[in-house]
């Protein structure tokens, strides 16, 4: 058999990865079995070993890989600062407040597809699904202190802190309830999105 050469061996990495991130948003991390995971990366069961000491390996790389992209979204919205759509953070909450973002559980923010599976698993995952809701409270912070900066008003950093902190717990809370009933209460859950857009940043 041919070797499989290093640009081989990461894009199959890669892959993994990326089928990974789908299937534990969308059907939850214990639900998703390493065959099936294998299959759906277009690889082979034993293959896996060669990437990934083990599963939890896996779980822990792919919260801070998907972490990392959602935070690299926020901090491109951040830099383009103010446009037609409104302030960055306005941006940002519409955005994850959406109901296209509430209709693909297999894509997006982890902050609320893997909250409940994060609590569940190693203290690895959990490191790492903290260092991502950390990164969203320095990045929420730091806006609203430029805001503040911006239109001469005085704020102290702990209240912003305290602001990102609510911030996040509302867009995470509101996605989680959102997409819990969107098949049996579709109006509701609707409301739910709306109402969070609409009052996520009094």
């Amino acid at each position: 058999m041919p070797r499989i050469t290093k640009e081989d061996k990461a894009r199959n990495r890669e892959n993994i990865l990326e089928a990974a991130g789908r299937m534990f948003r969308s059907q939850g991390i214990d639900a998703v079995g390493i065959a099936e995971l294998m299959k759906e990366a277009g690889l082979t069961h034993g293959g896996f070993y060669n990437h990934f000491a083990s599963k939890d390996d896996l779980v822990v790389e792919v919260c801070g890989a998907s972490f990392a992209a959602s935070l690299g979204s926020l901090a491109r919205t951040v830099e383009d600062g103010p446009d037609q759509g409104g302030t960055p953070l306005e941006r940002v909450v519409a955005g994850y407040l959406s109901t296209a973002h509430r209709d693909a559980p297999d894509g997006g923010c982890p902050s609320a597809s893997l909250v409940t599976d994060a609590g569940r698993h190693s203290e690895g995952v959990q490191s790492a699904y903290a260092e991502g809701v950390e990164g969203y409270l320095t990045g929420f912070a730091a806006e609203f202190l430029r805001e503040a900066e911006e239109e001469g008003r005085a704020l102290d950093p702990g209240e912003a802190r305290r602001r990102a902190m609510r911030l996040l717990s509302e867009m995470v809370g509101a996605m989680m309830l959102a997409r819990a009933i969107r098949h049996v209460e579709p109006e509701l859950s609707e409301e739910i999105l709306r109402t969070g857009r609409g009052h996520a940043l009094d």
